[in-house]
């Protein structure tokens, strides 16, 4: 092959790979754009950008464990069911039984991780499709969601337990509402938090490729590498600055980074992150390798539980209630976020930061939508034709 053509075959794999971010950009450009033209309305706002991290953490977290579960060959329907019935769980707990949120966080995860091994167990030893199986565990952990809340809503959680939703970290310089020389004073320490994150990811980037070109691994070229660096370097800056002067850093966009960051470490430099991929590529060929499949299937199915666990607890935070409705629908976002940030329908592919992105385009989408007064019906149809032109783009991937 020549080098014209190694170039144009290293740019085709970069623009697939960065198509999703730059979609993301577009996206917010043209809501900022109408918003602004139109109503007025700064849609990059400061208190805008909390509103999209808080409405939609539940859908990355979700988001990351449903990555694995598709990446492995399966699907998993009962997670919004799921995330409902923690939700109930922790306010029966936290609000009827008085017990205190230390102890209510981990046994409800625990919750979580007994009902996604219950499902798991049946798709990884006994066969039955994860279609059939999640499918019957949605409608049964609805069912026990409205018997548990009998219909009411229960409500008004301590504060402790509403600050892993609305809880933000504090300034450890001072507090960002002071103002000096008539100017808005910044958070210092979200600031920092952001700094030390971007130049952290861009140590780990330069290392990545030192460590492919040492291998003979032909990646993007440095011009490509700086400037991808340099445009996610100021705008997560920018959304630093903008969250510094509001309120800080959310509790909740801390735990949502810090799980991006331990998952993606999980499926790029574990062994068992690899074989997860290996399962869904070719589960004969990962059988006869000597991988213990059934048994990855069943630790993929019992760590969504545990996610959608979390994110009930945090959507059941956010909102002070647990209500017989709660969760409808995630299942929905959560899937489409995957398969939009670039993972494969038919297992065996997909990344970490697609995932975040894709889980990102949906939901500044909903949030831009939601401004712009679009009626949740067309919402749903917009939402429904993205997904379609995702999934078709993957399978025209494949078919070239």
């Amino acid at each position: 092959m020549t080098e014209a053509k190694k170039s144009s075959a290293t740019g085709g794999a970069n623009l697939r790979e960065y198509g999703m971010l730059i979609a993301l950009a577009a996206i917010v450009v043209f809501f900022t754009v109408i918003l602004r033209w139109r109503d007025g309305v700064d849609f990059l706002s400061a208190q805008n950008i909390t509103n999209v991290f808080l409405q939609n953490a539940h859908i990355i977290i979700m988001a990351l464990g449903m990555l694995l579960v598709i990446v492995a060959g399966h699907i998993d329907l009962s997670v919004g069911s799921i995330a409902a019935f923690v939700g109930a769980v922790s306010a029966a707990m936290t609000v009827e039984m008085g017990i205190p949120v230390f102890l209510v966080i981990p046994a409800c995860l625990i919750v979580g991780g007994i009902i996604g091994a219950a499902q798991g167990y049946w798709i990884a030893y006994w066969r039955i499709p994860s279609f059939i199986v999640t499918l019957s565990g949605m409608l049964v952990f609805r069912g026990l969601t409205m018997w548990m809340l009998q219909g009411k809503t229960i409500g008004q959680f301590p504060k402790s337990f509403q600050g892993m939703s609305t809880g933000f970290i504090p300034d450890l310089a001072g507090t960002a509402d002071e103002t000096l020389l008539g100017m808005q004073r910044m958070n210092v320490t979200a600031m920092a938090i952001v700094l030390i994150a971007v130049l952290l990811m861009i140590w780990q980037g330069s290392r990545k490729r030192r460590q492919d070109a040492s291998f003979g691994i032909q990646g993007e070229t440095h011009s490509v590498f700086m400037l991808r660096n340099a445009i996610v370097a100021a705008g997560l800056m920018f959304v630093a600055y903008k969250l510094s002067i509001f309120r800080g850093l959310p509790n909740v966009l801390i735990v949502m980074s810090v799980l991006i960051v331990l998952y993606a470490f999980f499926t790029e430099n574990t062994t068992m992150g690899r074989r997860v991929y290996a399962i869904g590529g070719n589960l004969k060929a990962a059988r006869l390798s000597g991988i213990n499949a059934d048994r990855l299937t069943f630790l993929t199915f019992v760590n969504m539980g545990v996610l959608a666990a979390l994110a009930g607890m945090i959507v059941t935070a956010r909102l002070n209630s647990a209500t017989p409705k709660a969760g409808v629908g995630f299942e929905l976002d959560v899937i489409a976020a995957v398969f939009i940030g670039g993972a494969s329908m038919t297992g065996g592919s997909g990344k970490i930061v697609g995932v975040v992105v894709g889980a990102f385009i949906m939901g500044v989408m909903n949030n831009g939508m939601s401004l712009l007064g679009i009626g949740i019906d067309y919402q749903q149809v917009i939402k429904g034709l993205v997904l379609l032109a995702a999934v078709i783009f993957d399978v025209y991937n494949k078919s070239k």
